[in-house]
């Protein structure tokens, strides 16, 4: 028994030890939610148009990715759990939307301070909400800012296919390689089909008013 004695202090240490990473985990989660939100808001914003609003709603995200990083500094292991990366993922699809749809340069990794299979995770998926901006200019006819998108698309998956490492220390992105290439032929098949619609409504209406004119 004497040998047993200290497993009561052991035990106390423990709870004091679980206790406080329990009250840590709870406070990353509520904030994993939170930034999920944000970073969900971002793009329906930059949707509708809302490039102030998107704007706004992202600097809130940052916010809290920086309140994720502080607080759980001295448990890498909750930082790294997949709720708070999935959480950040969110942030970098959001953020790359927002700079790809308004334009400007694409954030880099160090830029938004994340982990590098977290950034490429997040970039795969802002390629689905790449192709929603370009049905949504579809449905008013074809245009260049369409190309524009698709060829940010295409650029993305060209990167994406090099990174042929384990889904272990790619957290599967893979998998969303995959995903991004039906995505982008998908894609490149209505920009198709919607400029030759587009050619062959010109060349009726030239037609008609050539017919007219000979009348």
């Amino acid at each position: 028994m004497i040998k047993m004695q200290a497993l009561e202090s052991i035990s106390e240490r423990s709870h004091k030890d679980f206790d406080t990473r329990t009250k840590v985990r709870d406070q990353a989660l509520a904030q994993a939610r939170q930034l999920t939100r944000h970073a969900a808001h971002t793009i329906r914003a930059i949707h509708r148009g809302e490039a102030e609003n998107a704007e706004q709603e992202l600097s809130q995200a940052r916010e809290l990715v920086e309140a994720l990083k502080r607080d759980l500094a001295g448990y890498p292991d909750l930082f790294y759990a997949g709720y708070t990366q999935d959480a950040i993922k969110e942030f970098t699809e959001a953020s790359i939307t927002v700079a790809l749809i308004l334009n400007k340069d694409l954030p880099s990794p160090e830029d938004l301070e994340v982990e590098t299979s977290t950034y490429w995770n997040g970039l795969a998926e802002a390629v689905g909400e790449l192709r929603r901006r370009c049905l949504d200019i579809l449905r008013q006819g074809y245009s260049d800012e369409a190309e524009r998108l698709l060829s940010c698309m295409d650029e993305i998956y060209t990167n994406l296919v090099t990174m042929d490492y384990p889904d272990a220390v790619t957290q599967g992105l893979r998998r969303q390689t995959d995903l991004v290439r039906s995505i982008v032929e998908k894609t490149r098949g209505d920009l198709t089909l919607s400029l030759r619609f587009q050619l062959m409504e010109h060349a009726l209406i030239e037609y008609t008013q050539r017919v007219n004119e000979a009348e």
